[in-house]
């Protein structure tokens, strides 16, 4: 039980992981290297909110917020030279250009943020049918299950979801109707980071986290999004659900390193069966 609800856990960060990297190379065609990146970020800055704040209620809501403001810079600024290419070139340029702007986001950090960082402390264990489930987990699963929800209810009742899955389906067609495709991704990228930011924020509640954290964090966003479908954002949820299980129980009866090797394994696998994934 208590292994079910850990992978769980690391499954619903997985996912919003995965529906980070989906989102952006969906819609956009622009496979957001820098994801990671913007996790850490989101980290970091909890941590600095937490201490001038001193509750998490508020540390939160605010370090998505100054992550997705950055994530707007970035758009308005990097992603607007990426977004006039097309095709293959646009998916290249897109690589470089968020690869590099990892790189330098993780060369500031290093300097200035050497350390480690959890925001697990004060999360109290809560037994259930007699089992101890580690608090923060159950906290992951609830808060994550809260937001997918919420992106459920934006994407089908929304007319701006709804105008992203226009874009997504037939930009072409969009146009024509008056939906600004520019537009919808520049929100579609704020939401990433949004997303991305959140799911760093949780993954510290049971994980230690360093700026070295934010590749690892890059990888698992684009193995779930592999596995997913690349372009299905429920194939993403799905994807990071199913992986976070089957890493936390590898991991536990096996070992940690095992379980990255299942990792990988799992989406090599997907790649061999289902080329299409990554068109």
């Amino acid at each position: 039980m208590e292994l079910l609800i850990d992978g769980i856990s690391r499954g619903m960060v997985f996912a919003l992981l995965g529906v980070g990297i989906t989102v952006v190379f969906g819609l956009g065609g622009v496979l957001n290297l820098a994801l990671g990146v913007f996790s850490v970020i989101a980290i970091i800055l909890a941590m600095e909110l937490f201490g001038l704040t001193g509750t998490l209620f508020a540390a939160i809501p605010l370090a998505v917020l100054a992550v997705s403001l950055l994530g707007l810079a970035v758009d308005r600024s990097l992603l607007s030279l990426v977004y006039r290419s097309e095709g293959d070139e646009r998916i290249l340029l897109g690589i470089f250009t968020t690869l590099g702007l990892a790189t330098f986001l993780d060369g500031i950090l290093f300097i200035t943020y050497p350390s480690s960082y959890s925001l697990s402390s004060g999360i109290a264990s809560v037994s259930l049918a007699g089992v101890q489930i580690r608090g923060s987990s159950i906290a992951v699963i609830a808060i994550a299950a809260a937001v997918f929800a919420a992106l459920y209810y934006f994407f089908s009742r929304t007319y701006l979801g709804g105008a992203m899955r226009t874009v997504l389906q037939d930009e072409t067609g969009a146009i024509l109707c008056g939906i600004s495709p520019r537009r919808m991704r520049t929100y579609v990228f704020l939401l990433s980071t949004a997303v991305a930011g959140l799911a760093g924020i949780l993954y510290s509640f049971t994980f230690e986290v360093s700026v070295a954290t934010a590749f690892e964090l890059t990888i698992y966003a684009i193995i779930v999004s592999i596995v997913g479908g690349v372009t299905s954002v429920l194939g993403a949820a799905v994807a990071g659900l199913l992986l976070g299980i089957v890493v936390t129980f590898t991991s536990a009866f096996v070992g940690a390193y095992i379980s990255e090797i299942v990792l990988f394994g799992v989406a090599i696998a997907v790649l061999i069966a289902r080329p299409e994934q990554i068109k």
